[in-house]
């Protein structure tokens, strides 16, 4: 099944890379292809209708959105999205109106890394409070009063 995925979305962007070292097949794409692709893997085609995890990690050059996608159709069929952000203006197109549970998600990375999530409905903060400055789980940053710098 990976190779009719990769068919797949190699003949929507040829520039697309795999890795399929790990239990699932990877896939790397430029950020400004996600909505897209994000479209197009949840029709019937693959049925990938359930983003379970999504997330962020900062390399200190540059960030990177992790997204992980199941079909409930076909339990095996598994796959994981990355996309590359700058890190200084890092932004990304919502995929919250395709699966539901990315709202939520969204905004926590918005919150905790700085992801600007563009179209997003209501991108605000979940945990910390509204005057709280900085990303947390960023490497660069500092909290001077409790003494964490990573």
């Amino acid at each position: 099944m990976n190779e009719e995925i990769k068919q797949y979305i190699s003949a929507l962007l040829p520039t697309a890379t795999y890795d399929e070292t790990g239990e699932w097949l990877n896939i790397t794409i430029a950020a400004n292809d996600w909505k897209m692709l994000a479209q197009n893997l949840r029709t019937p085609a693959f049925a990938f209708d359930y983003l379970f995890c999504l997330t962020c990690i900062d390399w200190k050059t540059h960030l990177t959105m992790v997204y992980h996608l199941s079909s409930t159709k076909n339990r095996q069929l598994n796959i994981v999205v990355k996309a590359q952000l700058n890190r200084d203006t890092p932004e990304i197109e919502t995929v919250c109106d395709i699966w539901r549970t990315a709202e939520f998600h969204e905004r926590e990375v918005y919150e905790l890394f700085g992801v600007n999530f563009l179209n997003h409905p209501d991108l605000r903060k979940l945990i910390l409070t509204d005057d709280f400055e900085g990303y947390p789980l960023r490497k660069d940053f500092e909290d001077p009063i409790n003494m964490i710098k990573l």
